[in-house]
């Protein structure tokens, strides 16, 4: 979903009617053979899926749940972390980016980043600015090179804090989820 992106160099996109449809038939697939209950993982601030799952209610036997890493899932704790609970390509994501595949991240010499501050431009428009409205961000215009976040705080250590917590959260979910028998009145 990086139509926002189309100005950065190799960006590709899918459009979010596109992946609600990938996402509608990796259902009906799963749904085929017998599965009934399914969470989908998402970790990316621009994917919405809410709608889908409201659009898919009623309309599949499967009882889908939804967890945005970032927003739901670790949310209250990102702050006791971070210094900065920011975003794309900022603390919170360099961290990870860190600890589970370091060497991909873009380092100098000495080991810090290769990296600006990710600074983001205003908008003319306090209301935007202030997140009481939003757009859609058009990167070549809101950053340097795609980063709306400080990273150089950013330490593996924090990455791996972080994915303990998902990772005890999300397994807790998993195994209720697994153990619990689907009625008329599921999930309550």
């Amino acid at each position: 979903t990086e139509t926002n992106q189309s100005q950065c160099r190799l960006s590709m996109n899918l459009n979010p009617s596109t992946l609600a449809r990938v996402i509608q038939d990796l259902v009906e697939s799963l749904e085929g053979h017998g599965i009934r209950k399914l969470l989908i993982l998402n970790s990316h601030g621009g994917n919405e899926f809410k709608p889908l799952l409201r659009e898919l209610h009623g309309k599949t036997s499967v009882q889908l749940f939804l967890c945005d890493c970032f927003r739901g899932l670790t949310a209250d704790v990102k702050k006791t972390i971070f210094q900065e609970a920011d975003d794309h390509a900022g603390e919170v994501e360099t961290s990870l980016g860190l600890a589970y595949f370091g060497h991909l991240v873009a380092q100098h010499p000495d080991g810090s980043l290769a990296a600006d501050d990710g600074l983001t431009a205003e908008t003319r428009l306090d209301a935007v600015n202030n997140g009481w409205v939003s757009i859609t961000r058009p990167w070549h215009l809101l950053t340097t090179n795609t980063g709306a976040g400080n990273p150089h705080a950013a330490t593996a250590e924090k990455g791996r804090q972080l994915m303990e917590i998902m990772v005890d959260r999300l397994s807790g979910f998993l195994y209720d989820l697994a153990h619990a028998e689907i009625d008329a009145r599921f999930p309550f």
